[in-house]
């Protein structure tokens, strides 16, 4: 028995260790490459940096290491810097703000939709209904309604804006986060809410100083997970955009200029991108998992 059980712990171990190896391997080609010089991408597969190698041999040891250079990020941060920053700006301004607001609304309407109920007689809806109708809007390709979009925008002025941004990334979190927080205030027992207003709390009190301190891990999800739609999104940049409102990933798509696809900046911008998902990602892991089985944890 003692022997089965060590050998499934080592094939555990090592399925986890290949797994590991699939996950991580493209982050390190990512980073690896935003210091590569032209010819270590573009002539043979290098892996392994080597300070060693010099400016007429880059590439050594039959192609397996290179020689390191900050020139690309010299070039982005540098020469580029005004286009750079602009562009990774707009993206924290529109991935914050819509975060921030599709949080916020879907908070408050996950929790009417836990706490009271509601019935559309003309439909014959009633709160199950309405959170479905809610998720739903998900369920559309973004490119089915871009046209609508733009047509709408341009008669009200919102194309190239960041307010228009916020507007349309916030329209798309809003049914992941009502459907999530819904979920999460499920779990909630009511009997704290009741004791509150037996206590003398209002609706809103008993809201804001108990149910939300207990929703951390909901919120967290929810917020994280806007975060990346919004930080992530291409189409609607770019279809709603034009020069002042141009997030990142348009910017990167854009790498791809006379002289062929650069590589090496777009690994370099990519880092850029990735790096703060990441890290949050890692930062408040403790939450996501509780946020997300929240509602399949009720009795």
């Amino acid at each position: 028995m003692k022997k089965y059980s060590l050998t499934g712990r080592i094939a555990t171990y090592a399925i986890a260790i290949f797994w590991a190896f699939i996950c991580i391997f493209p982050l390190y080609w990512l980073f690896t490459t935003s210091f590569k010089p032209p010819l270590a991408v573009s002539r043979v597969p290098t892996y392994f940096p080597y300070i060693g190698a010099t400016e007429d041999m880059p590439v050594i040891i039959n192609g397996s290491f290179f020689r390191p250079t900050l020139d690309h990020w010299n070039f982005l941060f540098g020469e580029q810097q005004e286009q750079t920053l602009r562009h990774l700006r707009n993206s924290v301004i529109a991935a914050v703000f819509s975060t921030i607001t599709s949080t916020i609304i879907g908070a408050m309407a996950g929790y009417g939709l836990s706490r009271f109920r509601y019935y559309w007689a003309r439909l014959g809806w009633k709160n199950d209904n309405i959170a479905f109708w809610i998720i739903s809007q998900r369920f559309l390709p973004p490119a089915t309604i871009v046209v609508p979009f733009i047509i709408f925008y341009g008669a009200l002025g919102l194309i190239d804006t960041h307010f228009g941004l916020i507007l349309a990334y916030t329209s798309f979190n809003l049914p992941f986060a009502v459907w999530i927080m819904r979920d999460f205030f499920n779990t909630l027992p009511i009997d704290l809410e009741e004791s509150a207003r037996v206590d003398g709390a209002t609706r809103w009190q008993a809201f804001a100083r108990i149910v939300i301190p207990l929703s951390t891990p909901g919120l967290v999800t929810v917020a994280l997970f806007s975060f990346v739609f919004s930080w992530n999104e291409y189409l609607f940049s770019l279809m709603l955009t034009n020069y002042n409102a141009l997030t990142m990933p348009v910017y990167i798509a854009g790498q791809n200029n006379t002289r062929g696809v650069e590589w090496w900046y777009i690994a370099a911008l990519t880092m850029v991108m990735v790096a703060p998902v990441m890290f949050i990602g890692l930062f408040l892991q403790r939450y996501i998992t509780r946020g997300l089985v929240a509602g399949a944890l009720k009795s």
